[in-house]
């Protein structure tokens, strides 16, 4: 990690500007893009080159999509909501202590217009999605973003998280599945554990046994495709609350399931391993 903020990150787009501009768009052959979690990190993610690569590289390995849309852990709303689809929607900083240069990064995104309407077309009339005019893109969604699509140039929306409940939010996903068949990309952004008031960051090598535990649980249960178990994990995790004192960056992961072609299906897990003892494990399902 270097001593100046964001210079890894500098190198990193020094290093993948030309495969990031050879990007081809998703077309109909292409089929269903696939459905996304993701452990988001925050700011200092521009200082890690090897997360960033991994990020890179998932992206990599998929078409450009017509539009992405992600439910960050960081907007907790209800009625369920969507950002501003406005071209270069600007950033919500949701963060503190940190160098002045992140509060300078910018991630100016396509007008999304097109995809909004799709969206809300989507949603059942139970579940009413309204315009949030003027909210921009949180650290949840930005942050990630900005390194597995570093040019800016796939439309970007973001959505609330209006409820904790499993089932609810697999209703939500499952109203978004069909926009994965149109080029869509559905991200569920949160972190697979989030433990921060119990992390010693005196030793950021340390995993604590909280974190460690929930991941190995979790680990196993998207292996075997065990949404159930999942769903359970305030009574059937190990490490909790520990692992999760508030559970909204483990959420996203429901509407991610409801987004799949099949709600047990085994997870392919891309990014494992962990940040300041929390775990970056994040997955993708078809």
């Amino acid at each position: 990690m270097s001593a100046r903020p964001g210079a890894a990150f500098d190198a990193f787009l020094e290093a993948t500007a030309p495969a990031a501009a050879e990007r081809r768009d998703w077309a109909p052959e292409d089929g269903a893009l696939p459905a996304l979690y993701l452990s988001h990190g925050a700011p200092p993610l521009f200082d890690e080159a090897a997360w960033m690569g991994e990020l890179f590289a998932w992206a990599q390995g998929l078409p450009r999509p017509k539009g992405i849309l992600i439910v960050s852990a960081h907007w907790e709303a209800a009625p369920l909501m969507i950002s501003s689809p406005a071209a270069g929607t600007p950033l919500v900083y949701d963060f503190g202590g940190f160098p002045e240069r992140y509060f300078q990064m910018r991630y100016e995104t396509p007008d999304a217009t097109a995809m909004a309407r799709r969206v809300a077309a989507a949603m059942p009339d139970s579940e009413p999605l309204h315009q949030h005019a003027s909210r921009g893109l949180d650290h949840g969604a930005w942050v990630p973003l900005k390194v597995m699509y570093p040019d800016a140039d796939v439309p970007v929306l973001q959505m609330s998280i209006p409820t904790h409940d499993p089932d609810r939010l697999m209703a939500i996903g499952a109203r978004l599945r069909p926009l994965r068949e149109e080029g869509y990309l559905v991200v569920g952004s949160g972190f697979m554990t989030h433990g921060l008031p119990f992390l010693d960051f005196r030793r950021p090598e340390n995993v604590p046994g909280w974190s460690a535990e929930f991941d190995d649980w979790a680990a196993d249960a998207l292996a075997r495709g065990d949404i159930e178990e999942l769903a359970r994990y305030r009574s059937e995790a190990p490490g909790m609350p520990y692992a999760h004192p508030t559970v909204d960056h483990y959420v996203p992961l429901f509407v991610t399931y409801g987004a799949a072609s099949e709600q047990e299906q085994a997870a392919a897990t891309v990014i494992d391993g962990y940040w300041m003892g929390l775990s970056k494990r994040s997955f993708q399902l078809n």
